[in-house]
């Protein structure tokens, strides 16, 4: 059996170094403010939904979603005047609900037991549990005649200035005629002047007439695109300790360039990259100048300039661990971030203290080098490890640049060097190793913790060269995970992750240890050991593969907006040779999870079962954590 759980506390520290852990003050205020939650006079109603008409079940969802007395009518409102408030807003949100249904001719009534809500006066009293009926005829279904948009902007010269109209969007001669259709039409005229380097575009006038008797709907829409701009000045207000030329800079918005929509959007993510600012914001001027030129206006609100964090782990083989961090996030007004992490683990596994696995590291993060997309990272790091596979220290140091090619494709490459000691089925074995590294990789998911759209593909080739026995070789990694909804609203998912790596050159018993290939565990291969899956000679012992491939296919369905659960089965294999060797045992689980989703992400617990086990490996293993497994 393996047993995994996880919890981690972050909290800002204040200069008066303020810390509470679990909830509790350490030192320093710890005090906050909570909004109360109390209804002050709470009164209870109960709805009756009559509909009338052509009603389809996507019709039905939309009155529903757009009615306030229907979403709410599981809590009290604050007595009878936010009643009567709610009834009256009906009218208003659920004649929108008709027209962006395409219904122009509907009725609509609210009673609030028996009366008209409309013709009550403020001050009425309700008892508590109130009937209120709620009488929907949505009429006939009206359909566009013409739907026409004036001085549209001209074809655009390259392919990134194309704006994307939705397969869904339907405004032709004869379509229904919805009215948020008609909003998202001109909504994306505007944009294709927008993207075209006109800041200030806009709908300058619009006729919208019903013929009732024909159940037709005429649209016209006429844009003004205003001034064609180039970026101005950046000006930047709210800094405290951050230099305002360096925000400016970090924008990525220079004078003289063409205005593009996408360079603000661009702009914002590079600012909140940063993580200095509680608020940001990135706007244009309101005019054009002489010269062609608009300014940009940058507001910001600067974070606490220290935060610390503090982390437990259980597990029923491993024992105990515990882990801790500290960061700086602006060393000298530049973003510059100095953080430093600890870790200890396997407390409680063994009584001697040799078997205790620790980490200390300290990265130094420097954002804008070269370019604003260009960040500088480099690390040093000391850590021992100990499992049932092998034991070792290392120590080294590593300076990469990561550069941001595009919003979702990364670049990184860099040196490192490592001096290691290991003792494993090989014997005791010291390693000397410098080398170098590059990754390419395209992260267009969705979400990093409850992904459900889109993939993450990434590569990474690791040149390097071990003095103690004088080889050269190189290691290879890649992944692909994959997300697919199945459903309409996104509830059921398809997740799928594989990865394969191998190590060429040296022969096994000369590449330092953390180099081969092990698996299992919970971020792996689920219900085994974690490292446990590997190479296995005479005596049992397990020892790390130059080649590596794990697979994992996921079902994950969001039953509400805070339970799910997922099945799943994961696969793997490690290899002695560079090339996987099929013919030797693909390990696989199987197994089930529930999820329980917070404004952090979902919180996992997910148990497995090896479906063929050799010696030594557990029954089951149960593993959590926050996010999904991939």
């Amino acid at each position: 059996m393996v047993l995994c759980l996880t919890m981690l506390v972050v909290q800002p520290l204040h200069y008066a170094h303020a810390f509470d852990l679990f909830g509790y003050c350490i030192s320093g205020d710890c005090k906050t403010t909570t909004q109360d939650a109390d209804v002050i006079d709470p009164k209870t109603y109960q709805v009756d939904l009559n509909l009338r008409g052509d009603v389809t079940e996507e019709v039905e969802l939309a009155l529903k979603s757009a009615s306030e007395l229907w979403r709410g009518r599981d809590k009290a409102v604050a007595g009878s005047a936010g009643l009567l408030a709610r009834a009256k807003g009906d009218y208003r949100r659920l004649l929108a609900g008709l027209y962006n249904e395409g219904y122009y001719g509907g009725e609509i009534s609210i009673l609030v037991n028996g009366v008209q809500a409309s013709a009550m006066k403020p001050g009425i009293e309700f008892p508590d549990d109130s009937i209120v009926t709620l009488s929907i005829d949505t009429g006939n279904i009206y359909r566009f005649g013409t739907f026409d948009i004036f001085n549209r902007a001209p074809d655009p010269q390259g392919g990134e200035d194309v704006v994307e109209r939705p397969d869904t969007l339907k405004v032709e001669s004869g379509d229904i005629a919805k009215a948020r259709s008609v909003g998202i039409a001109g909504r994306l005229a505007v944009e294709e002047w927008r993207q075209q380097g006109y800041p200030h575009a806009k709908i300058g006038g619009q006729s919208v007439k019903a013929q009732h008797d024909k159940n037709i709907l005429n649209v016209n829409l006429s844009i003004d695109p205003g001034e064609k701009a180039a970026y101005g000045v950046t000006s930047v207000e709210g800094t405290e300790r951050m230099d305002e030329d360096f925000v400016a800079y970090m924008t990525g918005l220079n004078t003289g360039e063409e205005y593009d929509p996408d360079d603000i959007e661009d702009a914002k993510q590079r600012l909140d990259k940063l993580d200095v600012f509680s608020v940001r914001k990135v706007e244009t001027g309101d005019e054009v100048d002489k010269d062609g030129k608009v300014p940009i206006n940058v507001e910001v609100r600067e974070k606490k300039l220290r935060r610390i964090g503090l982390g437990a782990t259980v597990s029923s083989t491993d024992g105990a661990g515990v882990s801790a961090f500290w960061l700086n996030r602006n060393l000298f007004g530049r973003a510059e971030r100095l953080r430093l992490d600890g870790e200890i683990s396997g407390i409680g596994s063994s009584s001697s203290a040799d078997e205790l696995d620790f980490s200390l590291s300290a990265t130094f993060t420097k954002p804008g080098v070269f370019t604003p997309n260009t960040d500088s990272v480099t690390k040093i790091f000391a850590e021992r490890e100990f499992n049932t596979s092998f034991e070792g220290e290392t120590g080294g140091f590593s300076s990469v640049l990561t550069h941001q090619l595009s919003r979702k494709i990364n670049v990184a490459g860099g040196g490192f060097y490592e001096y290691s000691r290991f003792k494993d089925a090989f014997g005791t074995r010291n390693f000397s190793t410098i080398g170098a590294s590059g990754e390419i990789a395209y992260d267009g998911r969705d979400s990093k913790v409850d992904p459900s759209k889109d993939a993450l593909a990434k590569i990474e080739v690791k040149p390097f060269y071990e003095f103690e026995n004088g080889n050269a070789g190189v290691r290879v990694d890649a992944e692909l995970r994959a997300y697919q909804q199945l459903d309409r609203n996104g509830d059921t998912v398809l997740a799928a992750r594989v990865k394969v790596g191998s190590v060429f050159g040296p022969p096994r018993d000369q590449v330092p240890t953390n180099f081969l290939y092990l698996s299992g565990g919970g971020g792996s291969i689920r219900g085994f050991g974690f490292n446990n899956v590997g190479i296995v000679d005479g005596l049992g012992n397990v020892s790390g593969g130059r080649s590596l491939l794990e697979t994992s296919v996921e079902v994950r369905h969001k039953f509400n907006e805070t339970l799910g659960a997922v099945a799943f089965v994961d696969g793997g294999i490690v290899g002695e040779d560079p090339i996987i060797d099929f013919s030797q045992d693909f390990r696989v689980s199987a197994g089930v999870g529930a999820r329980y989703y917070t404004p952090l992400g979902p919180i996992r617990l997910d148990v497995a079962v090896p479906i063929n086990p050799k010696a030594g490996d557990p029954d089951f293993g149960i593993f959590a954590g926050i996010g999904q497994a991939f």
